[in-house]
């Protein structure tokens, strides 16, 4: 229990909530101090109160994230002067007048001295574009079932971000350099600022296997000063085990474990004599009854065996080199129907920088990841319309950074932060665009450049939140933390 200085009254409600708590108190403040939400009380730490800030257009985000780097001028931004001059140096003829252009000559360099050298020597495409829909936008070969779905997608060829290296992954989701320490997500941002739309499920999941530690880990999930109650809830994509580390323990029957999550409203009833205007408090317990709720809510949204075979097949359930993306792809569907704010689906873990990382053989490793992915996320915008989810759902295909221009050893690209690609689709976003502009090949995001923090601001104006207002007391963000909604691409 407290003790209390002789210059401070002893209220009576304080001395009853002790003297009830005993222990059982001491175990719980200790587990909530653990958990930063006393440390977020007491610093003036208060979370919005769930509505939109204006109208929103979106109620839910599906984030597609590719880990490694996926090749820009491979899958969505095509540059056909590779090709033409596969070969040639950058200092040689045709691109003498090129290294003249100002920005060029600044930006053609090493982003961290002696690591990623620079690859002046110009490495041909590796598969062929076609324009579809009736946009004309061009599309790699490696995409055809999302080529079908073009007209419905928006293409950013303009990204640019300052993390050479795959610490770029928690800085595409945070903002941030991985240097800087760990800050909230875009998926915190989320759950941080809107209620909930299902009190049976979380509201921002992670499927498949996030980053690795090398790259930020857990952080390019969580929540970092915003409480661990508003990062990512990881869940397996396994109707008999989708929650392994909250399943009852062996021999305890579903009323026994209910009677102990009834003991715990109980002791949270009690806290709040002690802590009566703690509404962090009330959030971390609550927290503990969602895992309840969730031991049922959860197998039912990852049980697939209630969708029919056309669905099946729409994802890719049917194959083996599409099943595992579509079964994540399929899910994402099913928690963003059940309500559940943001899904965040990670592709391409390999227990270091990711399989996207095309240093070699980009060709083969290029072509089978999409293989595995083209399918399964043209099936997902399918059946979001069909079923009416798409007007009010975000999809967003991401990933850290592109590919160099330049050929790295005799097959490959190395890391490019320079200019990149992502897209965004439904939710109130334009369907048929192809915003912003590398330079003629892939280099620089030379036209409507836009810093990673500006897909999170697309993301937070469509669904009605304004992330100054979502700013915590204490925690001054830099300008550029909150990015600009690119105003281009939203309907």
């Amino acid at each position: 229990m407290k003790t209390y200085p002789a210059s401070h009254p002893i209220l009576r409600r304080n001395f009853l909530a002790d003297l009830g708590m005993g222990f059982t108190g001491l175990s719980l403040g200790a587990m909530l101090s653990g958990d930063g939400v006393v440390r977020a009380a007491t610093a003036g730490w208060q979370p919005p109160d769930g509505k939109p800030h204006f109208p929103a257009k979106a109620k839910r985000v599906i984030w597609l994230f590719m880990i490694g780097g996926v090749s820009h001028v491979e899958t969505f931004d095509p540059k056909p002067a590779l090709t033409k001059y596969g070969g040639y140096s950058l200092a040689d003829t045709p691109y003498k007048d090129y290294q003249e252009n100002p920005l060029v000559k600044k930006n053609l360099r090493e982003v961290i001295a002696g690591l990623h050298k620079i690859h002046p020597s110009l490495y041909p495409l590796q598969v062929g574009f076609k324009k579809h829909g009736q946009s004309g936008i061009e599309v790699s070969d490696w995409w055809p079932n999302v080529a079908e779905c073009i007209d419905d997608i928006a293409v950013v060829r303009s990204m640019w971000t300052t993390d050479n290296n795959h610490g770029a992954q928690m800085q595409f989701h945070s903002g941030r350099h991985v240097l800087e320490g760990q800050f909230p997500t875009i998926g915190s941002w989320v759950h941080y600022g809107l209620s909930s739309m299902n009190e049976n499920l979380p509201q921002f999941v992670v499927l498949g296997e996030p980053v690795d530690t090398c790259c930020g880990g857990v952080a390019s999930h969580g929540a970092a000063y915003l409480g661990p109650e508003h990062g990512g809830v990881q869940l397996e994509v396994r109707a008999e085990n989708s929650l392994p580390y909250s399943t009852p323990t062996a021999g305890v029957s579903k009323e026994e474990q209910k009677s102990e999550f009834d003991l715990l409203s109980e002791f949270s009833r009690v806290s709040t004599v002690e802590y009566p205007d703690d509404a962090a408090m009330r959030a971390r317990i609550k927290s503990y009854e969602l895992a309840f709720r969730m031991q049922t809510a959860v197998p039912e949204v990852m049980r697939f065996s209630d969708e029919n075979e056309a669905t099946r097949r729409l994802y890719g359930l049917d194959h083996d080199t599409t099943r595992p993306f579509g079964e994540m792809c399929l899910a994402a569907r099913r928690l963003a129907e059940s309500g559940v704010h943001f899904v965040q689906v990670f592709h391409g873990q390999n227990g270091g920088a990711g399989r996207w990382d095309a240093h070699s053989n980009l060709k083969k490793g290029h072509s089978e990841l999409c293989q595995q992915v083209d399918r399964p996320i043209a099936g997902l915008l399918k059946d979001l319309k069909q079923r009416g989810l798409f007007d009010d759902t975000i999809v967003v295909f991401a990933t850290e950074f592109g590919r160099t221009p330049g050929a790295q050893g005799s097959n490959g690209r190395d890391h490019h932060p320079f200019g990149f690609s992502v897209w965004l689709a439904g939710g109130g976003i334009k369907g048929g665009v192809a915003h912003g502009a590398t330079d003629e090949i892939g280099f620089h995001a030379v036209e409507d450049r836009h810093y990673v923090t500006d897909i999170h601001a697309t993301v937070l104006h469509q669904l009605g939140l304004d992330p100054r207002k979502l700013e915590v007391p204490g925690r001054k963000r830099l300008d550029i933390d909150f990015g600009q909604p690119i105003r281009e691409i939203i309907a």
